[in-house]
């Protein structure tokens, strides 16, 4: 991933010989300044995945859903009836979900089996990590 600055650079934060702490001073300038703080930041479009990926995550339908499915794969009427919410928000958090590849749904018959992804897997796994 490309690492470029996020923001236009405004020509003064503060006046470096002057305002900053010693000790923050010498580690900035250890790695390069102001500009190299901004090296070091993703650029938007990462920020925005980053985002998406979390806010996909914090919602608690949405982790239960995740949950139900680490158990076995399961059809929408099941995840319904975990859920307990209205067919269209049930689809809205399933699109969401899928989106970041946290869930797949396959067609069987007349039924969309929702599984887990080797991803949603892991993103559970950092969330109860984060969570402890």
């Amino acid at each position: 991933m490309a690492l470029t600055r996020t923001h236009p650079r405004k020509e003064k934060y503060c006046d470096f010989s002057n305002d900053l702490p010693d000790a923050i001073q010498k580690d900035l300038d250890k790695r390069g300044g102001i500009e190299g703080l901004f090296s070091r930041i993703p650029d938007k479009s990462a920020l925005q995945a980053g985002s998406r990926l979390h806010q996909a995550l914090a919602d608690p339908i949405r982790l239960t859903v995740m949950y139900a499915l680490l158990s076995q794969p399961l059809c929408v009427c099941v995840i319904k009836g975990v859920v307990n919410i209205a067919d269209s928000k049930l689809s809205y958090h399933l699109n969401i979900l899928k989106e970041q590849d946290f869930i797949t749904g396959e067609q069987q018959g007349n039924w969309i089996i929702y599984s887990i992804t080797a991803r949603g897997r892991r993103a559970l796994k950092c969330t109860e990590r984060l969570g402890n």
